[in-house]
């Protein structure tokens, strides 16, 4: 569906739930809250934009078109989050060449509010990581890496609040095992810790203790492994916990065209998304809240190529 073609049956939808509501009652509702969350996962350094002759995604991409998309929504809602779900590094040229570098300048210019860390990120070792963060003006996420006696120690939280009219939205991190995947020379002490019991402990301090309003993680875990279903993965944690509204995959490249609907262990929805590879495709969801910061409604994700 268009960006457009969608804002115009939004806007039809809306203006028909106003005149039934006053209808019924005889007052105009009180405005509702709208959070508008974007995302991206596993770009892996692809600033440019495919040729016109690539084999399946010819003129598709690129660092320019999403900057465009992004800067238009935000036009829409001011109350918009942009995040992305790890493995920026690796995958062209630039990445060999700068290290990192044009990856975080550009997202840094893109506004992007939080991210996490894929396996990718750690290819140019722990430190070349580390070496990049003063490029990026925005926030690392991740709750089941223990970064201790590493250089990134503080340097990552395990999670992130952010504001936006009044709405209270906790973001946190989950990445996958290291061991087996990544050279232990290039994440060093890190320690991985299980991501559904450090989901548990993160989503009850965010839910009960600091009153948020919206929990959105951040995981490159990969959506689902049909081989090994017993692999931790975004469906298992969301059908083994409770409290996240919303789930931002990466690692497995997975192209969801709407956001997969899950069970959580309380038996109420929870979404899970993942928008693919190489930055194609940009992820949205909104998110509606009455004058009580209760969530009335979300909207299907647009992901536009």
């Amino acid at each position: 569906m268009k960006r457009r073609t969608f804002v115009k049956q939004l806007g039809s939808a809306a203006s028909l739930a106003m005149i039934g509501s006053a209808g019924l009652t005889g007052f105009a509702p009180k405005k509702q809250k709208h959070i508008t969350i974007l995302h991206t996962n596993d770009t892996h350094s692809h600033i440019d934009p495919f040729g016109p002759n690539h084999n399946r995604n010819p003129n598709k991409g690129g660092v320019a078109r999403r900057a465009a998309l992004i800067q238009n929504i935000r036009q829409e809602n001011t109350n918009t989050l942009l995040l992305d779900a790890g493995d920026i590094f690796q995958g062209t040229p630039y990445f060999n060449f700068y290290g990192g570098e044009l990856e975080f300048k550009l997202m840094s210019k893109l506004q992007y509010d939080v991210a996490t860390l894929g396996n990718h990120d750690f290819d140019n070792g722990i430190e070349g990581f580390y070496k990049q963060l003063p490029h990026a003006n925005f926030d690392f996420v991740s709750a089941n890496y223990d970064f201790t006696n590493t250089v990134l120690d503080t340097h990552i939280k395990p999670y992130k609040i952010m504001v936006k009219d009044g709405i209270k939205i906790g973001i946190f991190g989950l990445g996958i095992e290291l061991e087996g995947l990544v050279n232990k020379k290039h994440y060093k002490e890190t320690k991985y810790l299980d991501p559904i019991a450090i989901t548990q402990d993160i989503t009850r301090e965010l839910k009960e203790e600091q009153q948020c309003d919206l929990i959105i993680c951040l995981s490159h875990l990969g959506y689902y492994y049909k081989r090994h279903p017993e692999t931790v993965s975004d469906l298992n944690l969301a059908k083994a916990t409770k409290d996240i509204d919303l789930i931002i995959g990466g690692h497995t490249h997975t192209f969801l065209p709407k956001p997969t609907i899950v069970k959580n262990v309380a038996d109420k929805n929870m979404l899970v998304n993942q928008v693919g590879c190489y930055g194609l495709y940009l992820g949205r969801v909104d998110f509606y809240f009455d004058e009580f910061n209760q969530k009335t409604s979300k909207e299907t994700t647009i992901l536009v190529g």
